[in-house]
């Protein structure tokens, strides 16, 4: 299986990634137990796929290890040129406190060793407490740690649209912000994607499928109880749709988008994907990789297969539109956890 050439975006100059990443949050101990040895083995048929781009973090459990696991099996068994067909996008998440450069650099320090990687592709840095504002501080560490090799390219996860104003006026170039995007999920279109827009920034969004809850199995059935939400995934999804319109309101959005798939020969997951991959300023979804429990490959595969017409936008609006507000619910990007 080849991926059409648009299934890749170049997201900062020598920066091209696969525009469904696979994401290892699934590793964090909240999804159930991974077998990190069989995880190893099917790494690479992502990869052969054309799945080239890994999104992790810090505290995901084994991710880093297993992404420096990873590497040096392909530079092993293909050369160390092979790395150059990969990309792997790890995240900070400090705990909010005074940020000295000897606290970043000792951090980066570790993702590097853990993912075996002298220069850190993309990182994607998270700060849980606006009311500390050393969020800055550790910002422009990392930017000498940039200018030094250490790291490629900086990002966000989950800063609104008011805090990247402030680091932009602070001087500080980031290329992306990671934020949660869906179909029941809109807020980044309110305000987020035009800043993103004009200042040549990427949106890498997550949970555009709801943790599974976007998808065929959960089609005409009748709504989960706590018992039946056994990852963290579905839980915190089942609270965003409840908050959202209610599980009716959310049968009537899966039917609908049924009836598009059924147009294209595609699945739920297919146009709840393509509906964010075409919104203004999105270079990438990420789409949770179960590895040793579940792939999807060749499903999420047909995603470049296919494109959005006018009609199935409006279809997808006449039931959103009857859902509430979560921009003013909850306010914009990331503030769900602040």
């Amino acid at each position: 299986m080849a991926l059409p050439t648009h299934a890749y975006q170049e997201i900062a100059p020598d920066l091209r990634i696969c525009r469904l990443l696979n994401g290892l949050w699934q590793l964090s101990g909240t999804h159930g137990r991974i077998d990190a040895a069989a995880a190893l083995r099917e790494m690479p048929a992502y990869h052969d796929d054309g799945f080239t781009t890994w999104d992790l973090a810090d505290h995901y459990g084994p991710a880093e290890d297993l992404i420096g696991a990873f590497r040096r099996t392909l530079s092993a068994e293909r050369g160390p040129e092979s790395l150059r067909g990969m990309q792997a996008f790890t995240k900070w998440v400090p705990r909010p406190a005074r940020m000295t450069r000897q606290v970043v650099e000792a951090a980066i320090d570790v993702s590097r060793r853990r993912m075996d990687m002298p220069t850190l592709d993309l990182l994607q840095f998270h700060w849980w407490d606006y009311r500390q504002p050393d969020y800055l501080d550790a910002l422009r560490h990392m930017v000498d740690l940039q200018a030094e090799g250490k790291i490629r390219y900086l990002a966000l996860t989950n800063f609104d649209t008011e805090h990247m104003e402030q680091i932009a006026a602070a001087g500080v170039r980031v290329i992306s912000n990671q934020v949660q995007y869906s179909i029941i999920d809109q807020r980044p279109a309110v305000k987020m994607a035009a800043f993103c827009a004009s200042h040549g920034q990427w949106l890498l969004t997550y949970g555009t499928l709801c943790g599974g809850l976007l998808t065929d199995r959960y089609l005409n059935q009748p709504e989960p109880g706590s018992s039946q939400l056994t990852t963290a995934s579905l839980r915190k999804y089942k609270q965003m749709i409840d908050l959202w319109g209610g599980w009716a309101l959310f049968q009537g959005l899966l039917r609908v988008l049924r009836g598009i798939a059924d147009r294209y020969g595609v699945s739920i997951a297919n146009v709840a994907t393509r509906f964010v991959l075409d919104q203004p300023a999105v270079g990438g979804v990420i789409v949770g990789a179960r590895l040793s429990i579940a792939e999807h490959r060749a499903e999420n595969a047909r995603v470049f297969g296919f494109q959005l017409g006018r009609d199935d936008y409006a279809a997808i609006a006449a039931v959103t539109a009857q859902a509430r507000d979560l921009f003013t619910r909850i306010g914009d990007c990331g503030d769900e956890y602040r």
